[in-house]
């Protein structure tokens, strides 16, 4: 109700600037946590500094990335499932920047949602800080947008921004030629693209998000929530070791398409696709819709979530290196000269 004696007010427009401000009060000590060598200021300013030479960097030339988590958001807000969402946001953002050769530095969100839930953003931007301290990026500034009539009940939308940096003339991809090996590292699952077709399968099974899920322990909503796999310090390791010439996130349009966008003019692949076997998920879904290979390898990851371009000399001690570092590694195939990608054998 208004009052009369004071006028309306900005809450009877539906904005609530005290929910605004406990939010920032409830993750202040998450965003602490991220805390890292270069942060110069806590959340609540209005921008967030970072000191280059204090993280180490002498020449550096700064890389940014930019992404969101797709239509996975619509079955954590309709399951009510919302902390690995964070993870996937920043895990989208920062799996990029490490592509390029980049140490990602710091992190930043965008929260959107018709009314504020204080407790249901939270849980989000704890997810997000939790993938901010396992990538070594500070989480040092954000965005809450509360925008009444732009969004459904209980809707929300996120969009996440890092920064990383690396001394000059160490961008990747270099190097790149006929004869080195792919390593490919394991995925967690469908990681968060593709989510329009994952959902559209789901409809076509019959079964709801809290059904037993078909090929693993727990609901299905739940292990299709499975958060994306932080790649980054990892990769940072094999590119310090020496030896890698380039690294490929897989996102939406798979191997097919992203291998493609870190290989040079006249360069092209060979995968042997019994290199690996097919996750549960996946092979779920190429059943429930009728999907052809072909289709699988240009929208999913299908088991592989990053590659690593690596001369073959080093490649025996890289991949000991990445398993060494918790990755699960397989030898796909080969740089080939000529274009495209060339599968062999079977994928299952």
């Amino acid at each position: 109700m208004t009052d009369s004696k004071n006028g309306i007010t900005y809450a009877d427009a539906g904005v609530d600037i005290d929910a605004g401000n406990a939010l920032v009060e409830r993750i202040k000590p998450a965003a602490k946590r991220t805390n890292r060598p270069g942060t110069m200021s806590g959340l609540g300013g209005f921008g967030a500094l970072f000191d280059l030479k204090a993280a180490g960097y002498s020449d550096p030339v700064l890389v940014a990335a930019t992404d969101g988590v797709g239509t996975k958001l619509r079955i954590a807000i309709d399951t009510g499932h919302l902390d690995g969402v964070g993870i996937d946001l920043v895990a989208m953002c920062v799996n990029d920047l490490v592509c390029q050769g980049a140490e990602p530095l710091f992190f930043l969100d965008y929260f959107a949602t018709g009314k504020l839930d204080t407790d249901s953003a939270a849980r989000v931007i704890e997810g997000i800080a939790e993938g901010c301290v396992r990538s070594g990026c500070a989480l040092i500034g954000g965005e809450t947008a509360e925008m009444p009539g732009m969004y459904p009940a209980g809707d929300f939308d996120l969009a996440g921004f890092a920064v990383g940096a690396m001394e000059r003339r160490q961008d990747l991809p270099r190097e790149v030629s006929a004869g080195d090996v792919l390593l490919g590292l394991g995925s967690d699952g469908v990681h968060s693209n593709g989510y329009s077709l994952v959902r559209k399968l789901v409809e076509i099974s019959g079964l709801g998000w809290e059904a037993d899920c078909p090929w693993a322990e727990g609901s299905l909503g739940e292990v299709l929530l499975t958060p994306t796999r932080l790649y980054v310090k990892p990769a940072l390791a094999a590119v310090r070791a020496g030896g890698v010439h380039a690294l490929a996130h897989i996102t939406g349009g798979g191997l097919t398409e992203n291998l493609p966008r870190v290989l040079p003019e006249g360069c092209g692949a060979t995968i042997d696709l019994h290199s690996w076997a097919l996750p549960g998920v996946f092979g779920w879904m190429a059943q429930t819709g009728g999907m052809q290979a072909a289709e699988m390898l240009k929208t999913f990851n299908c088991g592989i979530g990053m590659v690593l371009v690596v001369a073959a000399d080093r490649a025996p001690a890289l991949a000991d290196l990445l398993r060494a570092e918790g990755e699960t590694v397989v030898t796909l195939g080969t740089v080939t000269e000529g274009q495209g990608i060339r599968y062999e054998g079977q994928l299952g």
